[in-house]
């Protein structure tokens, strides 16, 4: 692994970890209407996340591109995830914002 991009993969495979239990969960609460929102952002964050880790890995190009897109979703989910009081989003919340911070040094 590229040492460079090591911690913003870390903290991207994470992410993606994070967003999948949060939507699944999500999908589980007695209320899913008012969870829409959460797991459609979960699902675009942990599809980004997952992009950027493969473009890290391959030393992309457009890594910095990539990560940036990312982080902005990182920081849209974590600030829905945040209006729930459910663990599950709030670990998730805490998992998006760590990403959207190495993905922003890593791209600095």
């Amino acid at each position: 692994m590229n040492t460079r991009y090591a911690d913003c993969i870390e903290a991207c495979q994470a992410c993606v970890v994070a967003c999948h239990h949060c939507a699944a969960s999500c999908l589980r609460e007695p209320e899913v209407e008012h969870m829409k929102r959460c797991i459609a952002l979960d699902m675009d964050c942990a599809a980004l996340c997952e992009l950027a880790v493969g473009a890290m890995s391959r030393l992309s190009e457009k890594a910095g591109d990539v990560c940036r897109l990312c982080a902005e979703f990182c920081e849209l989910c974590a600030a829905e995830c945040r209006n729930h009081r459910a663990e599950h989003c709030q670990a998730c919340a805490k998992a998006c914002q760590h990403c959207a911070e190495r993905c922003r040094e890593m791209i600095a």
